[in-house]
């Protein structure tokens, strides 16, 4: 029976391994199984509402050994630190517990067929201070670390009015995670007024979001940017732009012109690389933000027994571009990926990847989300915001939740969340 091993639970790995799992592994047809370094699966453009707690990631969380359960295939608990490609074998790291305990040591699991998907993480780019004194959310781990120091500056200011403080939140980047976390933060301190912090309101509140190039959302159409940069001008979002950070300190940020932005809490949302561990693993060439190069099949080059898909792979298109770092991408990845392993064991034709921008989308809590559909109705680009947009933005999530679940369980799961929304608190307060 051949061994196929996915390294990775983020959304293409998953997808690809519920589809794998319910495709072969139903009948014993592979051995499939998954490895991640967590043991639920958050879909990660919601992490900035799990950030503020406006959202339960207990709810949506998925458990990855019980989907494995329903899904015929197997999941392990591990840390990649590196390939065997002569054996054939994946090995993980020595498992350890809070205290630094050894729970098991360094694991090698074998493969005929080995997916490499572990996505991407925040880019510091070697920025003095800013791993000791800013928070990254790359993770649900980080996204409660924020979560915790928001709720202990508010808890400070409603037991001590009379001291007048406010939270001084600096986000370093003007992408898409940046600026979403920027509105998503004034759409909670509503909800925490309503929650018993009446004497907070958004005048407790400044938000600073810094940004090293001339615009926001620098990826996206300029006219997003600008409607992005209305929308969060009439919260009151300051936005630096043209500010290269320097340094980070305990109570703020250095800019390259000198200037001192005072901060409590401090997000760095600027550019994104794969993670250190994947550098040249196994003695695959990776670029200078550690991806691994694909061919047209997905297939690490010379190496038609090892495919990589998502974030940490490097896919240049016929035009010269390099496919982006989003959910569309691995998701469509994970499609071919598919396909192609399927080809590869029953002796098929294999499917070139082609990436299709279907545009792009970004959230402005519930006050507005502005993006661009790409026309696959008609020629050229379509520019929406407002209740359409949102309305789109929301299914992308079902589209993941339906490649994950299936039609019937999401319907069942969108049915839940509303009785979740009318049974629970609309923020997560611990």
């Amino acid at each position: 029976m051949k061994k196929i091993v996915v390294v990775g639970g983020g959304a293409g790995g998953l997808e690809l391994v519920t589809k794998l799992g319910n495709k072969l592994g139903r009948k014993d047809k592979a051995h499939i199984t998954l490895i991640d370094k967590n043991t639920t699966h958050v879909w990660k453009p919601l992490l900035h509402e799990i950030a503020v707690g406006t959202m339960d990631e207990g709810v949506d969380a998925v458990s990855y050994r019980a989907h494995a359960f329903d899904n015929h295939f197997h999941f392990r608990i591990g840390a990649m630190t590196d390939i065997d490609r002569q054996n054939k074998q994946v090995v993980l790291a020595p498992m350890k517990d809070e205290d630094g305990q050894e729970l098991l040591p360094e694991t090698r699991i074998d493969y005929d067929i080995l997916v490499i998907a572990i996505g991407s993480a925040s880019n510091d780019f070697n920025t003095p201070g800013v791993k000791d004194h800013c928070i990254f959310l790359d993770a649900p781990q980080q996204a409660h670390r924020f979560r915790n120091k928001l709720l202990g500056r508010f808890l400070r200011i409603q037991r001590l009015p009379g001291t007048r403080d406010s939270v001084n939140i600096a986000i370093v980047g003007g992408g898409a995670t940046g600026v979403e976390l920027s509105a998503e933060l004034h759409h909670a301190v509503a909800k925490f007024h309503a929650y018993g912090f009446d004497a907070i309101d958004n005048e407790h509140l400044n938000v600073t979001l810094v940004e090293a190039g001339p615009r926001i959302l620098p990826a996206l159409p300029e006219r997003i940017s600008n409607s992005a940069s209305r929308e969060l001008a009439k919260l009151g979002v300051k936005i630096k732009l043209n500010t290269r950070i320097v340094a980070a300190h305990s109570d703020g940020l250095e800019t390259g012109d000198g200037e001192k932005i005072e901060a409590d809490l401090m997000v760095w949302a600027a550019g994104v690389k794969v993670p250190d561990a994947l550098k040249n693993i196994g003695g695959i060439t990776t670029n200078r933000i550690n991806q691994i190069p694909v061919n047209a099949y997905l297939q690490v080059k010379n190496e038609t027994s090892i495919f990589a898909l998502g974030d940490c792979a490097e896919f240049v298109q016929a035009d010269g571009n390099r496919v982006p770092p989003r959910a569309q991408s691995a998701h469509q990845m994970a499609d071919i990926c598919y396909h192609n392993i399927i080809a590869q064991l029953d002796g098929g034709k294999q499917k070139v990847f082609r990436y299709k921008d279907h545009g792009s989308l970004v959230s402005l809590a519930s006050y507005s989300t502005v993006g661009s559909l790409m026309g696959n109705l008609s020629r050229g680009t379509f520019f929406i915001e407002g209740r359409l947009a949102r309305l789109v933005y929301i299914s992308l999530y079902r589209m993941h939740q339906i490649a994950v679940h299936g039609y019937i369980k999401t319907g069942l799961l969108m049915l839940s969340g509303s009785i979740n929304r009318w049974l629970k608190p609309k923020l997560k307060l611990h």
